[in-house]
């Protein structure tokens, strides 16, 4: 047994590793020759401001008085440069924003797991395409773009990490941080030569990393006025800055500022997730280089944005805005949207950068240039497009190459859309459009090019996906079935008694399946696959040969549903494959939990229980219909109710009162041992509560978290875990002292209707087991008393008590069911940041 358990595990780590080669790779490639624009940039030098956690709402609104909180930056939008709204992409976390911003693609979703200052590979970035690059921020951030850069020409000045405090301390003092040595840095630069000759240089950047809104927000939520002051704080910052670069380079013309955000943040505090509040980012450019603001009477776009913030007659220049991706915008910031193909958005802010100081685009970007930004002549902007469709195309060109390499020549299926004549045939008609000055072909056909190249690129990224799947697959299905007949032979009356005698492998079976293996390996090495390859595709080897071995239990097996009922084989097989789509479907739509527990509230009315235990029945249906309002509520940007929290807490001291009643009226020597377990759970249930209300309080008055709250909590989660071991062995005081331990945890964590969620559900769990064991009875079922043993663990196997029989495929289904509810029944992973 214990064998078998060990081999179980390891199938099991071998398939959940599998995603994160199958999923998660790195979409990198190296080996690509540098792009840049031939013509002079309008720019030698870029100043990038990047408000981390600020919303576009909240910088274009106007306040109540009509009042804009960034009047410095609205000055720009209307009289100097160009506005519109970036999109971000999940995951909406710092990292993940700023490489999108400067190395223009996206990393992927393992790279935020394994570290924010040290990189999991190197990419290339603006910051190693330029001359120098000088950056003030947070050491979070800043790292990641000096690591790794070639030579030493980036530089990174930080404050210390213990300034970011989410509570206690003004947060606007990480920017104003920033400004400050900024200032000083210009003031040194005047006296020292050296220092003089190199921010004199073309090709230079500047990056203010500004941290405060971020902590503002999480702290006071961006609707607070710590948040909102924090924006006028950035906006007159930057109007400093901005000053300070007129007056070092003499106002000279030749300094581009752009003002964006790496991700914004719900009404909660929160991001990480796909709301809009969080996906929706301010991007206002500024300077050499940049279109000039453009009064127009209409603009086509399906919000009601530009209206609210009083921007309708300046043209709003969204990065990217395209057919592929047609979004649909409410007023209270929520999004409908059904993306067509995959749109680059945040990083196409990089190619704008690099074009307009005019270094090579850096060589893992993905973004599309958005020429609409640009100032410069026809020429520049068909010459810029046309390096960044080359520069797109030559990672397409590696990344095939990488696979063409690894890959059987046999094997090999090429990317149709984009062959080798085709990459020709568009670059010679580009070049011959440019020396025609057909400048607005030329735009047209190098942004249809990289489409084909993005599109070439994914391919070639998945292109092992289908092959790892189907291998992942069959080794998965094998299992599964390996476990199914080892069940049905050990706890079935579908077998005949000579197929539990252990038989000697036939010799034939174990050559063919070794053959097999050596086939596969030969395989494999000849593509010079990763080890991890050889793994997913030879475990199905060992499994198939363990399932095929067992050849006379499927025999049984498949002679035994030959005699079943067609009718009710089919109506079984139906309502099956109902149930199991149910269950995929409720991983993308919540609402089919709602569904599912509808159904299973109706489930006593199809069976004798309903006449044999009324009660029990009634309460599977209240408790049914009740957990399954959890489902529809919302997880995400709403609220917080500690009533609802003070009232979870009063109800599970209630139901504790109650058993500690019961207990007393008991005459057993244990008594007193189970009293003090009950009471010390009930003090820490009560404990719990005067934490979250005191917390809630105290935050709301601004004071940060108490420290004695912090202590009670973690004593809490400590204690949550050994406490139950101390309460009696009997099923029911055993169950209920889990259920006051979590529910202390639980209270701790919750903010509204969510602390009642584990007190529905642990009920509903109560009444599951009696339903079950009325069933049981019912079935009649020998040895009752030792199957309805009040213990809650015993060494008897419960196989001498009974055999295996369908209703045990609806009782998997359920507890499946169940642990689905349990994980998604008040949200899920992208709401975690909620919490």
């Amino acid at each position: 047994m214990l064998l078998f358990f060990t081999l179980g595990l390891l199938v099991h780590v071998v398939f959940f590793a599998s995603i994160f080669d199958i999923y998660l790779t790195s979409p990198l490639v190296h080996g690509m020759t540098p792009q840049f624009t031939p013509l002079p940039p309008p720019a030698k030098r870029l100043v990038l401001f990047v408000a981390d956690g600020l919303r576009a709402d909240t910088l274009y609104e106007l306040d109540a008085n009509g009042n804009s909180r960034a009047p410095f930056v609205r000055n720009i939008i209307m009289h100097e440069g160009s506005w519109g709204i970036s999109h971000t992409r999940v995951p909406t976390e710092s990292r993940p924003g700023h490489v999108a911003l400067i190395a223009g693609f996206y990393e992927d979703v393992s790279a935020v797991a394994k570290g924010w200052k040290e990189n999991p590979v190197e990419f290339d970035s603006l910051f190693n395409e330029s001359k120098y690059t000088w950056s003030w921020g947070s050491p979070d951030i800043l790292p990641m773009f000096a690591k790794g850069a070639s030579g030493d020409h980036v530089y990174t000045y930080s404050y210390n990490a213990k300034r970011e405090d989410f509570g206690t301390h003004d947060a606007t003092k990480l920017d104003t941080w920033v400004f400050d040595n900024v200032k000083d840095f210009f003031h040194a630069a005047r006296k020292n030569q050296s220092l003089f000759s190199k921010v004199n240089e073309e090709k230079i950047v500047f990056f203010l990393h500004l941290l405060g809104i971020d902590t503002n927000g999480h702290a006071h939520r961006p609707s607070s006025r710590e948040y909102k002051d924090n924006i006028k704080k950035v906006d007159d910052g930057v109007k400093e800055i901005v000053s300070v670069f007129k007056q070092f380079y003499g106002n000279d013309g030749k300094t581009a500022f752009i003002f964006t955000s790496d991700h914004g943040m719900t009404d909660w505090g929160s991001h990480g997730a796909g709301h809009p509040s969080e996906t929706l980012t301010p991007l206002v450019t500024w300077g050499a280089g940049i279109k000039y603001p453009e009064i127009v009477s209409a603009q086509q776009f399906d919000d009601n944005f530009l209206k609210e913030w009083r921007l309708e007659n300046w043209k709003r220049r969204d990065v990217n805005q395209d057919p592929a991706f047609q979004v649909t915008y409410k007023l209270t910031f929520s999004i409908v949207y059904k993306p067509r193909s995959a749109p680059h958005l945040q990083a196409d802010i990089a190619p704008l950068m690099a074009s307009l100081i005019g270094v090579p685009f850096p060589l893992n970007s993905v973004g599309r240039l958005p020429v609409d930004y640009l100032n410069g002549t026809d020429h520049f902007k068909a010459e810029s497009v046309f390096t960044n469709a080359v520069q797109i195309l030559e990672q397409f060109k590696v990344k095939m190459a990488q696979k063409k390499e690894v890959t059987l020549p046999f094997l090999f299926t090429p990317f149709k859309f984009l062959s080798d004549s085709e990459q020709l045939n568009i670059l010679r008609k580009a070049r011959s459009y440019i020396k025609q000055g057909k400048f607005d072909e030329v735009v047209s056909l190098c942004e249809e090019l990289i489409d084909l190249a993005l599109k070439g690129l994914s391919y070639y990224h998945t292109y092992d996906r289908f092959f790892l799947g189907i291998n992942v697959v069959i080794g998965f299905v094998g299992w599964t079935s390996y476990v199914s007949l080892l069940i049905i032979k050990s706890h079935s009356n579908l077998t005949r008694d000579v197929t539990k005698e252990v038989k000697k492998p036939s010799c034939l079976l174990l050559c063919s399946f070794g053959a097999i293996g050596i086939l596969v390996a030969v395989f494999l090495l000849i593509q010079a696959c990763p080890w991890t390859y050889y793994v997913y595709c030879l475990l199905p080897v060992p499994i198939w040969y363990a399932v095929l071995r067992q050849f006379q239990v499927i025999q049984d097996v498949v002679a035994s549903l030959l005699t079943f009922p067609l009718s009710r084989f089919v109506g079984f097989l139906l309502v099956f494959t109902l149930g199991i789509e149910v269950l995929v479907l409720s991983f993308f739509y919540r609402c089919m939990l709602t569904a599912g527990l509808i159904a299973f509230a109706g489930w006593p009315f199809l069976t004798q229980l309903w006449t044999q235990a009324k009660i029990t029945s009634l309460s599977w249906t209240f408790f049914s219909l009740l957990l399954a309002m959890f489902p529809l509520m919302p997880v995400v940007g709403r609220e917080p109710d500690i009533s609802l929290v003070m009232g979870a807490g009063l109800l599970v001291l209630l139901l504790s009162l109650f058993v500690v009643t019961s207990l007393i009226k008991r005459k057993n020597s244990l008594v007193k041992e189970e009293l003090l377990v009950h009471l010390l759970q009930m003090l820490s249930t009560v404990l719990s509560m005067y934490v979250v209300h005191s917390t809630h309080s105290s935050l709301f008055k601004k004071q940060g978290l108490p420290l004695m709250n912090q202590i009670v909590s973690w004593a809490t989660l400590a204690s949550s875990l050994v406490v139950p071991l101390l309460s009696s062995t009997i099923l029911f005081q055993r169950l209920f002292s889990i259920l006051l331990s979590l529910m202390s945890t639980y209270l701790l964590l919750s903010t509204g209707y969510e602390a009642l969620f584990p007190l529905v559900l642990s009920c509903l769990m109560f009444s599951w087991i009696h339903m079950e064991q009325e069933l049981l009875h019912q079935s009649g079922v020998s040895c009752k008393q030792k199957l309805t043993s009040t213990q809650f663990s015993y060494n008897t196997d419960i196989a001498q008590f009974r055999q295996l029989c369908l209703d045990d495929i609806r009782r998997a289904f359920f507890l499946v069911f169940f642990l689905l509810t349990a994980f998604f029944g008040t949200g899920n992973i992208a709401s975690i940041n909620s919490v």
